[in-house]
């Protein structure tokens, strides 16, 4: 039978826990979207060398599975001399994994957005930099929202594979407690509810994004 109060005792670990698991989903998203948007740029730059980069990026740290990427590292780079600190490495790897998936949502949508609106603007005598600004990224934007979100939710439950660094989020505090108490069930179940009530707010946030930028695009 499960036993709550042993939720009730290790909740202040757990919103600690939580608050690192938000913190490092943060930065790894963050960092993410910088090299999101510039390997998508450098893929639909028409530069041959600069696509076939951008291609090789997303191949690899898509294809490669996030844990191996982390252990990568934070433990191989060592034997090379280059001592990486845990947060920086669970925040680089899951940086450099979300930025392969945003580049290609960021593609896609600004693929989706038709030719000839471009064309029109740069024919009308607008210049490069405000047909991006102006016409390009703000529709690539509408149209990219519901994926990012979806992205950042998987990155947000993938970040706990950063406690396999050191990093004490959810899933490694939840781990301790249930092999301190002996209570595996409560120790998950908490952790549980703390993932669903993060990922609740993270989809009501894309939700009022969706909004203001359709109200916008009305205007």
């Amino acid at each position: 039978m499960m036993q709550p109060q042993v939720i009730v005792h290790a909740l202040a670990y757990l919103t600690l826990a939580a608050g690192m698991t938000i913190y490092v989903s943060i930065a790894g998203i963050i960092l993410g979207m910088g090299i999101g948007f510039t390997v998508c740029l450098a893929r639909l730059s028409g530069g041959p060398i600069l696509a076939r980069i951008g291609a090789f990026y997303v191949s690899f740290f898509r294809g490669v599975p996030l844990l191996v990427q982390l252990l990568f590292i934070y433990y191989f780079l060592a034997e090379f001399g280059i001592d990486v600190p845990a947060m920086a490495a669970a925040i680089g790897g899951l940086g450099l994994a979300s930025g392969a998936y945003q580049a290609e949502i960021l593609r896609g949508a600004l693929n989706a957005v038709p030719l000839g609106q471009s064309e029109a603007a740069t024919a009308l005598g607008f210049s490069r930099a405000s047909i991006w600004r102006r016409i390009l990224l703000p529709q690539a934007l509408r149209i990219s929202v519901p994926p990012l979100i979806n992205e950042f939710t998987l990155l947000l439950k993938a970040s706990s594979l950063v406690s396999v660094v050191g990093i004490a989020e959810l899933t490694r505090v939840s781990m301790n407690i249930a092999s301190s108490t002996y209570r595996p069930l409560e120790a998950y179940a908490g952790a549980g509810l703390f993932y669903l009530a993060i990922n609740l707010c993270l989809a009501g946030l894309g939700n009022l994004a969706e909004r203001r930028l359709a109200t916008g695009a009305a205007r």
